[in-house]
């Protein structure tokens, strides 16, 4: 841009308040995204925009949204309170997102501006004595939405100014459809309208019709991910789905893969098969369940972001809401019952810093790969992807590979340079590993962390809102044990490790295992250092040393 000025939100026209909420978050220029579509949507215009995963696309949007209500509310005349923005989302993860985002930007004017979010359903009661105050902003699904206004707790037919549709890409394929269509009966006939998406597909083109008038379209002319310099792509070929568990332990175990990491898979059922086998090496990581509940899962994203864990396991939007199009009650794939079907975790959920995202299961879309691998490389940040990836899936994995190099020459996936000879004293211990992990053992423990979760989640609660420091000590990521564990395991020989790699493996001390009469002994020195002990039948004094 040879204009350098249009590049600051100070030339916007924004707020004073807006701005210095803006410097507070430390966003020296806007991203592309914000540099586009809030000088039009400042014009009134309806917008249809297309950014990658990551660009700022909430804050595109929520700015220009805060600034028109509050020159309304400074300029125009005086009228009754309203809900006047409405923005819809496809998960409640993604509705807690949109709302943090607004108040933080809304810091400096929260007397003038309130956001509600009424996206979960267990709330519907308190919900409803927020909606009475008549908040300026409301975030929710549109599941959520609807069922306030046909109760008559959300009114906006005489107030709605401004919707947005945020992922709009996902709506339908979260099969909502239906509700959708019945929502917009309920809005006035004239509204400012912005529908943000990370990808263009028909489902998009539908929701364009039905909620956009003479829209602006930003298709802006960047890489749907990073390029190379910020993001590496790889992929890795593996004969047999035991390579694929063999080649993740070598790259957890020997420390290949640094920082924080995301998993993904394609079934729930994978997810606890994955955590079972990596339990076996004393390698501790978390399932992002959507049967889980919301309080559970918010906290793990939590403290996942804080460093607490290294690794989390998930599944994408199509396995967590199984959703498929005008289907969005009812049972998922096998193994995957009872999901919360607004629960999405590739999409658009805050992950921060993460360091790699390793796709042990090919993605099922290239757009699936896209919104997965999304979540590292964030912010200027570095980050790597690495699609493990079966012969019989070489085919599929053309698709993705031709979607990323389709816009302007994009990154591709490499050959990752791995020589699996090189691990093969591994092997018979990751199949010992695989053989303790079996049905019943998944079963076993995807019911005791839903008890454990539900426990902290309800019973919990009130002490943990008197207590908060307590919550932080609630791990997600303890062993849950239901598969036979050898703790042998858990030890890297030093003879099992290829010499290249020797000197990434930390060294394990192996602690001497004391017989309980040394325990006993040893306790009892501790506690009084002059008391004379007994040993082996035979009694010492301090100065004595037991032979």
């Amino acid at each position: 841009m040879e204009d350098s000025e249009a590049l600051g939100f100070e030339h916007m026209g924004l707020d004073p308040r807006l701005l210095q909420a803006v410097t507070d978050l430390g966003w020296s220029r806007p991203t592309l995204i914000q540099e586009k579509a809030i000088p039009l949507a400042l014009e009134g215009k309806d917008l249809l925009a297309r950014a990658r995963t990551g660009s700022g696309k909430t804050a595109a949007y929520a700015i220009p949204m805060l600034q028109l209500l509050l020159h309304r509310k400074a300029t125009g005349p005086v009228v009754e309170q309203a809900v006047r923005g409405l923005v819809l989302v496809p998960t409640k993860e993604l509705a807690r997102q949109a709302q943090s985002m607004i108040q933080q930007l809304a810091t400096y004017c929260a007397r003038d501006v309130r956001v509600a979010n009424v996206s979960a359903a267990e709330d519907s009661a308190s919900q409803r004595a927020v909606l009475m105050e008549k908040p300026d902003v409301v975030v929710g699904t549109p599941s959520r939405i609807l069922s306030h206004l046909q109760q008559d707790s959300l009114k906006l037919r005489d107030s709605l100014e401004l919707l947005v549709v945020d992922e709009a890409d996902l709506l339908f394929s979260f099969g909502f459809e239906e509700e959708l269509k019945s929502l917009l009966c309920h809005l006035p006939r004239i509204y400012q309208a912005f529908l943000m998406s990370a990808t263009f597909n028909e489902d998009v083109q539908a929701l364009k019709e039905l909620v956009l008038h003479n829209p602006v379209t930003l298709k802006l002319q960047e890489s749907q991910l990073p390029g190379p310099d910020q993001l590496q792509q790889f992929q890795v070929v593996c004969e047999t789905e035991e390579d694929k568990f063999l080649l993740l332990y070598a790259l957890l175990k020997l420390s290949l893969i640094r920082g924080k990491s995301l998993l993904f898979v394609n079934t729930l059922e994978r997810s606890y098969r994955l955590r079972l086998f990596l339990e076996q090496f004393s390698i501790p990581t978390c399932v992002l369940n959507g049967e889980l509940p919301l309080r559970s899962r918010c906290h793990i994203i939590s403290q996942f972001n804080q460093g607490f864990y290294d690794c989390v396991i998930a599944t994408d939007a199509e396995v967590l809401g199984a959703p498929v199009k005008g289907k969005r009650r009812g049972r998922g794939p096998k193994g995957d019952k009872a999901s919360d079907l607004e629960a999405g975790v590739a999409r658009g959920i805050d992950f921060h810093h993460v360091s790699a995202v390793l796709n042990f299961d090919l993605p099922p879309t290239p757009e699936a790969y896209i919104h997965r691998a999304g979540r590292t490389a964030r912010a200027n940040n570095p980050g790597i992807v690495l699609t493990f990836v079966l012969p019989t899936e070489q085919s599929h994995l053309g698709k993705i590979e031709e979607l990323l190099s389709g816009e302007n020459r994009g990154p591709i996936l490499l050959p990752y340079q791995f020589q699996m000879e090189e691990i093969e004293g591994f092997r018979y211990r990751c199949r010992d590993a695989m053989r303790s992990v079996t049905k019943q053992a998944i079963r076993e423990a995807r019911l005791k962390e839903i008890k454990e979760e539900l426990l902290h989640s309800e019973k919990l609660k009130t002490y943990f809102e008197d207590n908060p420091r307590d919550l932080q000590l609630l791990r997600h990521d303890l062993p849950l044990h239901p598969a036979v564990v050898k703790p042998h395991l858990g030890h890297v020989p030093d003879y099992l490790v290829p010499p290249a790699l020797r000197g990434l493996v930390r060294p394990h001390k192996k602690r001497k295992k004391l017989s309980s009469s040394c325990r006993k002994a040893k306790r009892a020195k501790s506690q009084n250092p002059l008391r004379s002990f007994k040993h082996k039948g035979k009694k010492f004094r301090p100065t004595a040393k037991p032979s």
